[in-house]
């Protein structure tokens, strides 16, 4: 009796711990999901604006600055709300490699991370989407008259299900 109580009590460990891996796996999947949604609906509040013209302070949406669009598409894109200055918005973020960079993270330009003066969206395949003198446009992250000097990323709420 004790030998089969015993083994039952081992199965339903082994049932536990196997049911708790495929939770946690299920979890993993649907932030997965969300992140790719986030990215896609931030993205096309970006893509909408293309042609924005450029205006030093401004936050939208006819016109932006940097860091102003970088706010505003978040904030319109994923209900993410972020600081004003390209400096804040990186201060304030999880910092990643560029060897790490996912479609959405936070591209830092300027002479060090403590003297940051622009920022861009990137987009996939060494491209970013940004306010700059000539408005709203992609363009590579590594163009010469750019310095990139970090790269963070945007933590977006975890969907629920009454998203």
């Amino acid at each position: 009796m004790k030998k089969v109580i015993k083994t039952i009590a081992t199965a339903a460990l082994v049932f536990a711990g196997f049911f708790a891996f495929n939770a946690g796996t299920t979890t993993s999947a649907s932030a997965a999901t969300k992140s790719t949604t986030s990215f896609s609906s931030v993205y096309k509040v970006a893509k909408s604006h293309l042609g924005a013209r450029y205006v030093y302070g401004a936050t939208g949406p006819s016109s932006f600055d940097c860091s102003g669009f970088t706010g505003y598409i978040y904030k319109k894109g994923a209900k993410v709300t972020l600081p004003r200055t390209a400096q804040a918005q990186y201060n304030s973020l999880k910092h990643v490699t560029y060897k790490n960079i996912k479609k959405g993270d936070l591209v830092f330009f300027g002479g060090s991370t403590y003297s940051i003066s622009h920022v861009g969206m990137y987009i996939g395949k060494g491209k970013m989407i940004d306010a700059q003198n000539r408005g709203v446009v992609r363009e590579a992250v590594h163009a010469p008259w750019w310095h990139a000097v970090g790269y963070a990323r945007v933590n977006t709420p975890v969907a629920t299900d009454a998203d």
